[in-house]
């Protein structure tokens, strides 16, 4: 089997504590084809950074290995040094060195290289992120969304096999983010850059990343494209973490069988014959539409999208019904408690 540029095999990752190894990376494993853009997606604490500065040789393995274009990066025993794995990575702060102009910030990586070949980098690359002028201005004169540019400019100068992005939009306006990841996206497929980053944003994951791995406890939950993550979550932790809906008990649906079924708000249609009858509790003004918050007869709460000619106000019942596609359904689940190592991954059940 194609091992993919990047192979990442059930490593471990621990820091030492009083009371022995805390573990926070666990038997993680994923690839990336060369060209694609990998996301860890994940609630802060949850081991996405970690994994990170394992690829980048600042963590050693207690498990597992890392190889980078058939070359061995990592074991437990032995591990190349980050200056020798050929990977770049792009700091969360970006770590622009105030006192160097942008050309000196971009050409920092390049020292091995003459004057000349040197100077004709630092422009392919100024050229790349689209700020071929800007080689004489300091970090301090530039936006925060071109200072972002620059970063990426240094991360790539040494022409990395890999490279790796942690939280990069994380110190812009919310409003400049998906933009931003859109632009980024494209500058790295235009370089046919192989890049992994770590956020817990998910409209930048699903702006940036071809494929995407949701993460809890160290652990990947599931490693898919987004539209896989959205209609096909792999367990209730998946389904719980991405895009907005709701894990309801079949009864309350009228659906045959036990379990779940995990139901998105653009699922509920209004309709005056509906079997399901709701309360408004909640609505919520959105452009062409409205968001509702209703209560359930079991006491269940929801999430609807509903169109804005719907008739709504607090405290009316609604008749609703689902619309005519598939959901997707999980089992009870068990009784028992299961060990923190030990994940749910309950294969979904399609009505």
């Amino acid at each position: 089997m194609d091992e993919g540029l990047l192979h990442v095999e059930d490593i471990d990752v621990g820091y030492p504590t009083a009371q022995g190894l805390r573990r926070v990376v666990d038997g993680l494993s994923l690839s990336l084809q060369a060209g694609q853009i990998g996301c860890l997606l994940g609630a802060s604490g949850c081991g996405k950074t970690t994994v990170l500065r394992a690829l980048a040789g600042f963590e050693p393995l207690q498990a597992g290995r890392i190889v980078l274009d058939g070359v061995c990066l990592s074991t437990a025993q032995a591990q190349q040094p980050p200056e020798r794995r050929g990977v770049g990575m792009m700091f969360q702060d970006y770590a622009l060195f105030p006192h160097l102009d942008v050309a000196a910030n971009i050409g920092f990586g390049l020292r091995r290289l003459d004057k000349t070949a040197r100077r004709a980098r630092i422009a392919q690359m100024l050229d790349l992120v689209g700020l071929p002028d800007e080689g004489a201005a300091y970090p301090h004169e530039l936006s925060g969304g071109q200072q972002q540019r620059i970063a990426l400019a240094r991360a790539l100068a040494p022409a990395p096999k890999l490279l790796l992005l942690d939280e990069p939009f994380s110190n812009l306006d919310t409003d400049l983010r998906e933009r931003l990841a859109a632009e980024l996206r494209a500058l790295l497929k235009t370089a046919g850059i192989t890049a992994l980053l770590v956020t817990h944003d998910q409209a930048e994951a699903f702006a940036m990343a071809d494929v995407i791995g949701v993460m809890q406890g160290g652990r990947i939950r599931q490693w898919a494209d987004a539209a896989t993550l959205y209609r096909q979550p792999a367990d209730r932790f998946v389904a719980g973490f991405i895009g907005r809906g709701s894990l309801l008990p079949a009864t309350a649906l009228g659906l045959p069988g036990d379990g779940d079924a995990l139901v998105r708000p653009d699922q509920w249609l209004a309709d005056p014959d509906g079997p399901i009858r709701a309360e408004v509790l909640s609505t919520c003004f959105r452009g062409p539409g409205q968001t509702l918050r209703l209560r359930l007869p079991g006491g269940e709460i929801i999430e609807a999208d509903l169109p804005g000619t719907a008739i709504t106000t607090p405290g009316k019942m609604l008749a609703l019904r689902l619309a005519e596609h598939s959901l997707v359904r999980f089992p009870p689940e068990p009784q028992n408690s299961r060990s923190p190592r030990t994940t749910n991954h309950q294969s979904p059940i399609n009505k």
